[in-house]
């Protein structure tokens, strides 16, 4: 039964007994309990019984008077009032945001501050003073919850961070981020803390009774890379997408291997013996820590995105649901002890694209700015609170433990970026140079999740935790303002690459999917799979099947390329209008994005042709038929799996007869080339008018000359050569034809071939029998010497 119910319990009971026994004040009858006392009724205090002037009726009140008709003095009417307590929390939270509003404005106003001092420094300071003034004034400063940071301040970050996470960069480096974030911390723990305890062990009796688990335990706390921290520095110095990614993943991912590693000594603190069952229990949750996290997450995201099919009609709730989906992925992890983080980074890459593809691009707009706006706050706030719990906290310092953890704290993150990449560069194309490891050793930056961390420990259990909460601020402090504020110079001093200001243009984009088909290609015919094939995998299930189902409409249905376009094209559209650059429009802009973000009318002399709906509708079906030809639409192949093709054994021969037809002309022409012999007989100079009519004349008594008809047989061999008609025209019946009269041998053009014929298969006008015989004829004359003058070209005899 609820409290509500509990307190209404003495009323019903009252009013009952007011029914059965309307005289007040009158002891209870014989045989009923008298009224239990407030501990017995189930830990709640009931409400006291009513005044017998609270149950007459209004109009039987004594007016201005008490019970007995004595008047009481008349008090004036409270123009203005004060109720400090009734605004109080929502007073004070309000007014902390526009402090760290405030002090983040002035950040920025001032260039000559901001040029030489990140701002997480500049907001630790702010914080420091503001917690010595409170403290200074006899206040006891706020200090950073742990609740507080991870339920309020902490999601925001992260979800804007895995919901315009940089997926291409992300998915190519994915496995030099997980030995980073994996392997990396888990060196990073054991290495401090096995130091941490041999330290404690001869430090002396402040600290020899500090024990191995304790030792790890503050190791797995101090190892992990704060991504908030990471956030704040990297995108003042603006370096490259690579290191950016490298670093910022590691910060990201280290969370599951923080959470696992946090609890498993937290709960082996608690037992007597640990033993091997333990250690492999413990092995085994980080698995269901960071795949938990990972599989939530994503079940938040599909329906997040399943539920936007249907908000069309409603565009004004669309960006809460982004919202609540989010952050009811990361309280659901947190519930089952499962990464938070992973959670929210996973709903945020699995909802994107379809959500995007769902929700107006105004509902686009709002979240990108809320979410910008709201880890802004929540990263001001964060760094605030930490120096004013800098003040506010009790601390014990130690000089040999902060100095050790400091300096065990860098020299573990060198050696392991060191030995970890000397790994990497194994397998990696682009390797890391030795100033990318610089960077990513040096941009090894903790923060507030260390601190709360070692906010959550108990006193009952680690009765040390005000030393370690000492040591953990001085390491956050050194890496924030040392290695913050020294980064840029060292970047520059270096020459290390830069973030691309400006952005890709749509012909690299798609130039960029090209190779990616190409490579996935090379893969599928080299039998080799790597990432570009599963890549090509996973777009084309998503195409068929996930596209379909989560996205509504046409858009489902869209052709990737075309996809693409319109988003680049709204997207630069968004930013001219934002700009306030309308008037100067390239003309590559296209006027639908124009009209959906401003339907006003456009100037007049705006350089962009204004185009109807229908032409418009028009070139996107070109578009759709015609620039989407990928290999999607042939099946999946591979070395193992050729089969072999119907036409190739044709299409071979083909080649060789075309080949033996171009040999054919070559040696022709290389006969024909040669210089005749003075005199020929009359059989070889018919055969010398036929091939160039042009360089001889035909003698008085051609039309005496034989006609020669060649056996095909073998044309290599001269006894192929025979005398099989040598009658001169008109004879045997065969009048001659006037042409052959009055010419003599006329040269004919080959007609060529009708197109979809080949010229080798299909015999055309001029390649009778004879005409082929004779061109064999030509191409070979014979190994015999050519006969003397005089003696017949054919011997008797034969």
């Amino acid at each position: 039964m609820g409290a509500a119910a509990l307190r209404a319990l003495p009323w019903a009971l009252l009013l009952l007994g007011l029914q059965a026994n309307p005289a007040l004040g009158s002891e209870p009858p014989q045989g009923q309990p008298a009224r239990l006392p407030e501990d017995q009724i189930g830990g709640f205090t009931p409400a006291p019984p009513p005044s017998a002037q609270e149950i007459l009726p209004l109009n039987k009140q004594p007016a201005n008077g008490s019970g007995e008709g004595h008047a009481k003095p008349r008090k004036a009417f409270p123009v203005l009032g004060i109720d400090y307590t009734h605004v109080r929390i929502p007073f004070e939270i309000s007014l902390w945001i526009l402090l760290a509003c405030l002090m983040k404005l002035g950040f920025h106003v001032i260039p000559s501050v901001s040029n030489i001092v990140p701002e997480s420094c500049l907001l630790i300071v702010v914080g420091l003073l503001v917690g010595g003034l409170i403290k200074g004034v006899g206040e006891k400063p706020p200090i950073l919850k742990s609740d507080i940071f991870f339920l309020f301040l902490l999601p925001p970050i992260i979800l804007d961070a895995g919901y315009f996470l940089p997926l291409r960069q992300f998915t190519e480096n994915l496995g030099t981020i997980l030995i980073f974030a994996v392997v990396g911390t888990l060196w990073n723990a054991f290495f401090l803390g096995g130091l941490m305890y041999a330290v404690c062990q001869l430090g002396g009796p402040g600290l020899n009774h500090i024990g191995l688990l304790a030792n790890l335990l503050f190791g797995s706390i101090i190892s992990a890379v704060d991504p908030v921290a990471v956030l704040a520095v990297f995108e003042e110095i603006h370096i490259n997408e690579l290191l950016h990614i490298l670093v910022f993943g590691e910060s990201l991912l280290n969370d599951a291997v923080t959470v696992v590693l946090y609890h498993l000594f937290e709960e082996f603190a608690n037992f007597e013996q640990v033993t091997i069952i333990d250690i492999i229990l413990g092995f085994l949750s980080f698995f269901v820590v960071s795949l938990g996290g990972v599989f939530v997450g994503v079940i938040y995201g599909v329906i997040a995105a399943f539920t936007s099919r249907f908000t069309s009609h409603i565009r004004v709730i669309e960006p809460l649901f982004v919202f609540l989906y989010s952050y009811m992925a990361y309280l659901s992890a947190e519930l089952f002890h499962l990464s938070g983080i992973m959670a929210l980074i996973a709903s945020g890459v699995v909802m994107r694209p379809y959500v995007e593809a769902n929700i107006s691009h105004k509902s686009h707009t709002t979240i990108k700015y809320f979410l910008k706006m709201w880890s802004s706050v929540s990263e001001t706030l964060i760094f605030i609170f930490l120096g004013v719990s800098t003040v506010a906290g009790h601390h014990y310092w130690n000089w040999t433990f902060v100095i050790s953890t400091l300096l065990f704290c860098l020299i573990a993150r060198v050696l392991g970026v060191l030995v970890l990449t000397w790994f990497i560069n194994k397998f990696r194309i682009v390797k890391l140079t030795p100033k990318d490891q610089f960077i990513i050793a040096y941009g090894g930056l903790r923060g507030a999740i260390a601190f709360s961390l070692c906010y959550l420990l108990d006193y009952k259990h680690f009765g040390m935790r005000d030393m370690f909460l000492t040591a953990i601020i001085t390491v956050i402090f050194f890496t924030v303002f040392v290695q913050g504020m020294t980064i840029r110079p060292l970047v520059d001093l270096l020459a290390v690459k830069k973030k691309q200001e400006t952005k890709r243009s749509i012909n690299e984009e798609i130039h960029t999917q090209f190779l990616d088909h190409l490579l996935t290609g090379i893969e599928d015919i080299c039998g080799h799979y790597g990432h570009h094939h599963w890549k090509d995998k996973l777009n084309r299930f998503n195409k068929k099947y996930v596209k379909k189902c989560l996205i509504a409409g046409e858009r489902s249905k869209e052709p990737q390329l075309i996809a693409f376009y319109h988003k680049m094209e709204m997207k630069q559209a968004i930013e001219l209008v934002e700009s306030g650059g309308i008037g100067k429009i390239p003309s590559a802009v296209s006027t639908v994005s124009i009209q959906n973000i401003n339907p006003k009318t456009l100037p007049v002399e705006r350089i962009l042709p204004a185009l109807s709906k229908d032409k418009e509708e028009e070139i996107r079906k070109i578009l759709r038929n015609n620039l989407q030809k990928t290999r999607q639409r042939l099946r999946s192949y591979n070395r193992h799996t050729l089969v072999a093709d119907p036409y190739e054994e044709a299409w071979n021969q083909m080649l060789l007869r075309r080949q033996k037809a171009r040999q054919l002309e070559q040696k022709m022409n290389n006969y024909l080339t040669v210089p005749a012999h003075k005199l020929d007989s009359p059989t070889m100079s018919r055969a010398r008018i036929g091939s160039d009519p042009l360089a001889y004349e035909p003698k008085a008594d051609s039309e005496n000359l034989p006609i020669i008809t060649i056996d095909p047989a073998s044309p290599q061999s001269p006894e192929s050569v025979d005398l099989m008609n040598e009658e001169p025209k008109g004879c045997g019946g065969l009048p001659p034809s006037p042409e052959e009269d009055e010419e003599g041998l006329v040269m004919r053009v080959k007609e060529p071939s009708s197109p979809g014929t080949d010229d080798v298969f299909t015999p055309g006008t001029g390649d009778s029998p004879s005409n082929q015989r004779m061109l064999r004829c030509l191409s070979d004359p014979g190994p015999r010497p050519e006969p003397e003058e005089g003696e017949p070209f054919i011997p008797k005899g034969q």
